[in-house]
């Protein structure tokens, strides 16, 4: 069987919220996370100036 839960319309709310702001932190997070553990697990690690562009 099926577990129902019965929520009030307030935790409903704050689930939703919850939500919203995890899919953003996760969407504009997820890009210089994979760069930050790329610069600091390499070796040898590169300059800053050539991890931001690759004309230098």
């Amino acid at each position: 069987m099926a577990a129902v839960l019965n929520l009030s319309d307030e935790s409903k709310e704050r689930i939703g919220r919850v939500m919203e702001i995890s899919r953003a932190a996760i969407h504009y997070g997820y890009i210089p996370l994979i760069l930050y553990l790329g610069y600091t697990r390499s070796e040898p690690r590169p300059s800053l100036i050539r991890l931001i562009s690759p004309l230098f």
